[in-house]
């Protein structure tokens, strides 16, 4: 049985290779998905297998594991079907703490059953020894680091999830002294660490290091504003899977240290790719308290308000039919609206009118990494019309009709000619370069990082105001009139 159960983690961890590699690919990512559930099958099943040692079946182990099982899939799959599309970064910042939880627990448990019946630090290690056949400090190091990373992702994803639920402020929550205080406190966890590992029957030593994980996930997660949340989301997702790396080292299971380090080693390329798309390093994302700033409301340096000009849908129509090449770029305002399949649809009608049509996602659009992708998969949108901002940014003057569908960093100028503006430097999709704007919003509000957007009163942008849905229905009311 445990040759079979080996065979089947090999096959898993296979499964989970492919299939990340899949997802890199829209045309692939579903198949990629199937692929990472089969390795999570046969790990499953290798797992129960592993339950019968020398013949015997250990029922209380195999029911522990079909009662996770049982109670995973109970949560799962509602959730999975209930969520709302504006809901997904909320619920990847939760499934990001459950990861972390785990590993903890998982990093608490071995410890505590090697400490359970010993009377002597000798006798921990020599338990610790025939649990794991590793070395008792190196086994104590990772559950050191399994426990402290998994109580940061835990309660930082929590506070993440906060954030982009509204529970809690979007704003960065900035105090003096915040990074001192956040230096001293991790300081501090690696001399307990250190501590720990030279003494793993001083147990009493990880009740100190578990609060104190959790203080700094809410430390660390806290001052960020909601505008950098995509690159909080995909950090936390790299340290979900860096405790799990380290769990694995505790336990000595392969599978485990090989799932972590996927995890965590994606999370920070991903991390990277969103940091490099804002043009800001990663010390910036986590300590500048970016979006901590107040916003003019469209008032100028003399006072003088500025004035936007305001289209109906029928008015912005007759421009649309005349256009022989139209861009969408989706921002979370089409997340709320649910407009992908109104945008599908009204994308078909272009393209039968003889237009041609892309649609920009840029990096951080939305409120965690790959949303707009989501969204308009979720719309069928045909994989040859996305496009990225460097394959659009050098052509955009030849753009008839740029639609901005509720985004408002990702296309502000400022973050090109305003080098007080917090997002100087940050890529953004240049869409004032186009002939006509169509900036579909609620309001001439500033979006999610709370900065203004002068794109609102540029002479060739119009602002379509009202439900981003309600809007596109009513542009594709007027194609079909024509019809």
């Amino acid at each position: 049985m445990n040759y079979v159960a080996s065979v089947l983690f090999l096959l898993s961890a296979v499964g989970f290779i492919f299939g990340l590699r899949m997802l890199r690919a829209p045309a692939t990512a579903r198949k990629g998905n199937m692929v990472s559930a089969g390795g999570m099958l046969a790990a499953i099943v290798g797992t129960l297998l592993v339950t019968i040692d020398q013949g015997h079946f250990n029922t209380l182990a195999a029911l522990t594991v079909l009662g996770g099982i049982a109670v995973g899939t109970a949560i799962g799959i509602p959730a999975a079907k209930l969520v709302k599309m504006t809901a997904m970064p909320e619920m990847v910042a939760l499934f990001n703490g459950f990861g972390g939880i785990a590993s903890l627990l998982i990093g608490w448990g071995q410890t505590q059953e090697a400490v359970a019946h010993a009377s002597n630090l000798a006798e921990v290690e020599d338990k610790l020894i025939a649990l794991t056949g590793g070395q008792p400090n190196v086994v104590t190091l990772a559950t050191f680091l399994a426990v402290l990373i998994g109580g940061i992702t835990f309660t930082g994803s929590v506070v993440a999830w906060g954030k982009l639920s509204e529970h809690l402020t979007s704003k960065p929550v900035l105090y003096p002294g915040q990074n001192v205080v956040n230096g001293l406190a991790v300081l501090g966890s690696i001399a307990l660490g250190i501590w720990f590992t030279m003494q793993p029957d001083q147990i009493w030593l990880l009740y100190i290091i578990i609060p104190l994980s959790f203080v700094l996930g809410v430390a660390v997660v806290i001052p960020i504003g909601g505008g950098d949340m995509p690159v909080v989301i995909s950090l936390l997702n790299s340290y979900s899977g860096l405790a799990a790396c380290a769990a694995g080292f505790a336990v000595n299971s392969p599978l485990l240290i090989i799932i972590g380090a996927l995890v965590g080693a994606s999370g920070l390329i991903l991390t990277r790719i969103m940091c490099v798309a804002m043009n800001r390093s990663l010390g910036n994302v986590l300590f500048s308290g970016f979006g901590a700033v107040s916003t003019t409301g469209g008032i100028t340096a003399t006072g003088e308000k500025k004035e936007a000009r305001i289209l109906s849908p029928q008015d912005a129509y007759f421009v649309l039919e005349a256009a022989q090449s139209v861009i969408f770029v989706p921002g979370y305002g089409m997340a709320v609206a649910q407009a992908q399949h109104a945008v599908k649809q009204l994308a078909d009608l272009l393209v039968k009118n003889g237009c041609d049509v892309k649609h920009v996602i840029h990096p951080v659009a939305g409120r965690m990494p790959g949303h707009m992708n989501v969204l308009l998969a979720e719309a069928n949108v045909e994989y040859d019309q996305l496009a990225v901002p460097e394959d659009i940014n050098p052509s955009m003057e030849s753009v008839d009709v740029a639609i901005v569908i509720g985004a408002n960093d990702v296309v502000n100028p400022a973050a090109l000619t305003d080098k007080a503006s917090p997002i100087y430097g940050m890529p953004i999709i240049e869409v004032h370069r186009a002939r006509a704007v169509f900036t579909l919003k609620r309001s001439l509000a500033s979006g999610y990082a709370g900065i203004d957007n002068p794109l609102f009163y540029l002479s060739n942008n119009s602002m379509v105001l009202g439900d981003a849905k309600k809007t596109i229905e009513a542009l594709i009311a007027e194609f079909k009139a024509e019809d």
